[in-house]
């Protein structure tokens, strides 16, 4: 994510419906507090992680799997947006969208592998989902799918189910792009399945979401070109701002002017998608942001990077990063769990990529660690969007690592650190206090592929100091502080646990079925030659 005219995570998974976006998850009177000891009590102990239990991470996914198989609609293979705890059929959301649907597809395969389903009963899902999916309303030229789905019948929605708003079908590119991660996994995964997951893979073009910035009347963007954030395939009274056009031929469609342009975001899977099928230039990759640039004129965001440009295929990249706890560090939009490592569940980024994403990613789960324990005193870390303890939905992160001058805060109260930008901009709250944290479980479970130990010991923590755990696993998110608790379970989170937990346990086993030798032969070469600017200071 980049300028200010960007959406947010959630947004952009709603898609055009950003208008009925506070109607997505309904207010959480279930949400109530726990007594807790205080932070300055538990952060000493924090700091002493003990060694993961294989056993009881098993048993957090298998609750997990629960959720996610209560969610489940079974007559279409299709999973409810979010549910709460009831976990009852009659409580689930009403709609779903395609990373929902990638994203219990590939919990299938990690449930599979735990053996929490037996293979022919996996298979049954898988390809029940699978015949829906095929079936479902999409756009034709390009076979991405739309932001909403009913999940009982697979019908695309027009008018939101609570409210009767009205929804205008957007295709969004990151929606589509874990959808097609899914895609890929199944693939590899399930011989039965594989028939019917590249029937719908085979028909999908990235190239549709990819600006390369020279052709007429379309905006000007980055050398390399960038991914817009989708497209509204039919004419309507659209919000925000879009333009008439099409990169793939065919009818024109109503893309977004705002372009995916940071590096450290869950939108780099769709680049990766284009790049491994040859429908977007590597180069593209390159074009992204990995900090703004350190000049006074840029002197809005967050903080001022340091760094120094390198050129690859033929791209200059201002390798920038931001100065945090003795770590410098590549930061997202947002500086959330989720930015920086779901695509990690699929590509293994460190390994392929060492002195990039080999660096960054473990510097960004540390940082995430001794800002929850050390540098706000939680007690407790972890910070990615998720439900919002206090009302629906919110964008939780670190705000030092994130470009976003307002942030994705730690707390409840948005809390702002602020050290200024050297000499262009002073400094208002370089030593901030904060407030009621709020910390999400399926981050510490992101962490676990790069901390497993601290990642389990937060984990257990959170599960043994709050009531923060139900019949579907860890409920989405904790307020460390007053011990609210949002009683519900979203699928794309749980999701993201399972994923997690399938690379810890089983053997890497969804980058295994992602990043096959055909996949590493065309990405890794790419994503290999880059050297960022993170390191220890």
């Amino acid at each position: 994510m980049s300028t200010s005219s960007t959406p947010s995570r959630r947004s952009l998974l709603v898609g055009g419906a950003a208008t009925i976006a506070a109607f997505a998850l309904s207010p959480n009177p279930a949400a109530h507090a726990t007594a807790r000891r205080a932070p300055s009590q538990l952060s000493g102990i924090r700091l002493r992680p003990y060694a993961a239990d294989p056993a009881r991470v098993r048993t957090w996914a298998l609750d997990t799997w629960h959720s996610l198989d209560a969610m489940t609609v079974k007559a279409t293979g299709l999973p409810a947006d979010n549910i709460p705890e009831s976990l009852a059929p009659e409580d689930r959301s009403g709609y779903t969208s395609p990373t929902n649907i990638g994203g219990y597809m590939w919990s299938t395969i990690v449930a599979r592998e735990l053996g929490f389903l037996s293979r022919g009963d996996a298979t049954a899902r898988l390809i029940r989902t699978l015949k829906t999916l095929y079936r479902m309303e999409h756009h034709e030229p390009s076979g991405m799918y739309y932001n909403w789905y009913d999940e009982a019948t697979g019908d695309a929605i027009r008018s939101w189910p609570t409210t009767g708003a009205v929804v205008h079908p957007f295709v969004s590119s990151v929606d589509n792009g874990w959808l097609g991660a899914a895609l890929m996994v199944v693939s590899q995964a399930d011989r039965a399945a594989a028939v019917w997951a590249r029937r719908v893979f085979e028909r999908m073009r990235w190239d549709a979401f990819y600006n390369p910035g020279d052709e007429p009347g379309h905006p000007a963007v980055r050398p390399g070109g960038l991914i817009h954030g989708g497209f509204f395939p039919f004419d309507h009274d659209r919000p925000g701002g879009v333009y008439r056009g099409t990169h793939i031929g065919g009818e024109d469609v109503w893309l977004t002017t705002h372009h995916y342009d940071t590096a450290v975001s869950e939108t780099r899977i769709t680049s990766y998608l284009g790049i491994i099928t040859g429908q977007i230039p590597p180069r593209q990759y390159f074009a992204m942001w990995r900090t703004f640039p350190a000049t006074c004129d840029w002197s809005w965001h967050e903080m001022q990077p340091v760094g120094v440009n390198r050129t690859y295929y033929g791209i200059e990249v201002y390798e920038g990063a931001y100065t945090y706890r003795g770590m410098r560090i590549v930061p997202g939009w947002g500086g959330s769990m989720f930015e920086e490592l779901m695509p990690d569940v699929f590509v293994p980024e460190a390994t392929w990529a060492p002195s990039s994403w080999g660096r960054n990613h473990p510097l960004h789960v540390r940082a995430q660690r001794e800002h929850g324990l050390i540098d706000a005193d939680y007690g407790y870390w972890g910070f990615s969007p998720s439900s919002d303890p206090f009302a629906n939905y919110r964008e939780y992160g670190v705000d030092a690592l994130g470009l976003n001058p307002d942030g994705y805060f730690s707390d409840r109260e948005r809390t702002n650190y602020d050290v200024g930008f050297g000499e262009c901009r002073p400094a208002t709250n370089p030593n901030p206090d904060y407030g009621d944290g709020v910390v999400t479980p399926h981050a510490a479970f992101l962490a676990m592929m790069h901390e497993p130990d601290e990642a389990f010991t937060n984990l257990a923590n959170l599960q043994a100091d709050f009531d923060s755990y139900g019949a579907g696993g860890f409920f989405d998110a904790i307020a460390v502080g007053s011990g609210t608790v949002a009683r519900r379970y979203l699928s794309l989170d749980q999701a993201m646990i399972m994923g997690a937990v399938g690379n810890v346990l089983a053997n890497n086993v969804i980058r295994r079925y992602f990043s096959t030798p055909a996949v590493e032969q065309v990405l890794r070469p790419v994503i290999g030659i880059e050297e960022f600017g993170a390191s220890p200071v």
